[in-house]
């Protein structure tokens, strides 16, 4: 009897060990880490586990050394920058690269090409690749600032608020922030012909909602409609024609939100994920 049990357990024991491997993705590794960086806003503070998270552990989960720091979205250009800077010496120290893919979703590409033009920091820069940034700034901006006074008030307060929720270690200055953003001051402070010297430099616009196919996410159907009043079509924050900067890769169909994964359901036709895949993939074509 004791054979017989030890002789069915040899059996099943080698059917396991014969059992095909699960499928695993291929390794795809980029020469240089990619690092994703956040834009401006609540969207930076709805993501479970933070705002691109799951996207960069996508990417390492593919043989990407990727990374998806965060900085307080409610902070001037130049203070995120400086923030940007202290993160990225550490992705740098710990890799040992000499150099960095940088992924800038939103404000998050202004903040990457203020960031460049320390000369300390243009020549480790090997591709800068922006996703739906308001090159030219956004009309959305606008518009809020010049609400009446009670309604500004509201919506920077508001602001105010989530940002010293999200991020405790400075204080949130919406309203400086949100002013660098209309077109007038985005115009000045970011001529659209400047690009990273020895850098890759293109860009991705986007559309949704209004005047498109593309499904929007129920919370920004009203900026949609008043920025398509203001400046055409758009992604809900950012109109489609200020998104292009360099080399032009191509229209995403996706709102703000489903750029970066938040969706209203899960059958959302955009996979951030398989979107961010895709352009590592472009990444490692071009050795960086």
């Amino acid at each position: 009897m004791l054979s017989t049990l030890t002789r069915r357990a040899e059996a099943a024991a080698r059917r396991v060990v014969e059992l095909a491997p699960m499928p695993q993705p291929p390794l795809r590794p980029t020469r240089y880490p990619v690092v994703l960086l956040h834009g401006f806003g609540a969207l930076a503070n709805l993501m479970q586990g933070g705002v691109l998270h799951a996207e960069a552990m996508h990417l390492r989960g593919r043989g990407v050394w990727a990374y998806a720091p965060h900085v307080n979205p409610y902070d001037t250009v130049a203070v995120r920058a400086a923030a940007w800077a202290e993160r990225l010496d550490r992705v740098l120290e710990e890799t040992g690269a000499e150099r960095l893919n940088l992924i800038g979703f939103s404000t998050g590409g202004l903040d990457a090409r203020w960031l460049a033009r320390d000369p300390a920091w243009a020549g480790r820069i090997a591709s800068l690749v922006t996703v739906s940034t308001p090159h030219r700034g956004s009309e959305l901006a606008t518009f809020v600032l010049g609400r009446p006074e009670r309604l500004r008030a509201w919506a920077l307060g508001l602001m105010e608020f989530v940002g010293r929720a999200a991020y405790e270690a400075a204080p949130p200055h919406a309203e400086t922030a949100l002013a660098e953003l209309v077109p007038e001051a985005v115009a000045a402070a970011f001529p659209t012909d400047e690009t990273v010297p020895g850098a890759w430099c293109a860009s991705y616009a986007a559309r949704a909602g209004k005047g498109t196919d593309a499904p929007m996410y129920p919370p920004l159907v009203v900026p949609n409609r008043i920025l398509h009043r203001l400046a055409g079509v758009n992604d809900g924050i950012v109109p489609t024609a200020s998104g292009w900067w360099a080399e032009r890769l191509g229209v995403l169909d996706a709102d703000h939100a489903r750029q970066i994964g938040l969706s209203w359901t899960a059958s959302a036709a955009f996979d951030s994920c398989a979107f961010f895949e895709g352009h590592a993939e472009a990444l490692r074509a071009r050795g960086l």
